[in-house]
């Protein structure tokens, strides 16, 4: 695999990303359903999954990029098998509503999964790490429109979070937006 086609593969990554976060955020807004801590935390992490492909798109394919990911895949598997585990029991109705029978939190274990096996088989094309030029060639529109997507609909949710817990800890179970409440 060339550094060329890592590139592409990390902005592909980037657009699946930006398209689950988008669609948490749109469950969140037109749904009118609040993501509880946990399912805040899910999307921090899916957030912060975003940043070794940005390095890889920046700077050029690193192991140590992907191995950042890989730390933050495992780390949003864990919190989400917490959450599932949380909601495991008959009779439980789980939190929010459920597309095609799983909760966000079940999708989100799914989706660090699947980045930890995507992410390893990566890691095993190794002549994406010879770097023969010392410069490494400017991203081009596709990767940096990725990039800048995954940017923006971070920026969003920080925002969103911040409406819904304002400067405290965020309600376990929240029904309102702090900041935009009256009284």
């Amino acid at each position: 695999m060339t550094d060329t086609q890592a590139v592409t593969l990390n902005a592909l990554a980037l657009y699946g990303l930006a398209l689950l976060l988008a669609a948490a955020f749109a469950a969140q807004l037109l749904l009118h359903e609040l993501p509880c801590p946990l399912c805040l935390l899910q999307r921090t992490l899916f957030a912060l999954l975003a940043i070794g492909p940005i390095l890889n798109i920046r700077f050029g394919p690193r192991p140590s990029h992907y191995g950042l990911s890989l730390l933050t895949a495992v780390l949003g598997a864990a919190v989400s098998t917490r959450q599932v585990l949380l909601h495991i029991l008959p009779g439980d109705a789980g939190y929010g509503s459920a597309l095609l029978g799983y909760h966000y939190y079940t999708w989100a274990l799914i989706g660090f999964i699947a980045a930890i096996i995507l992410l390893a088989a990566m890691l095993l094309f190794d002549r994406q790490f010879d770097h023969r030029a010392a410069q490494v060639a400017a991203p081009g529109r596709f990767a940096q429109g990725a990039v800048w997507l995954v940017v923006g609909l971070t920026a969003l949710n920080v925002l969103s979070t911040l409406l819904e817990c304002g400067f405290g800890a965020c309600a376990d179970n929240p029904v309102v937006y702090e900041l935009l409440k009256r009284g």
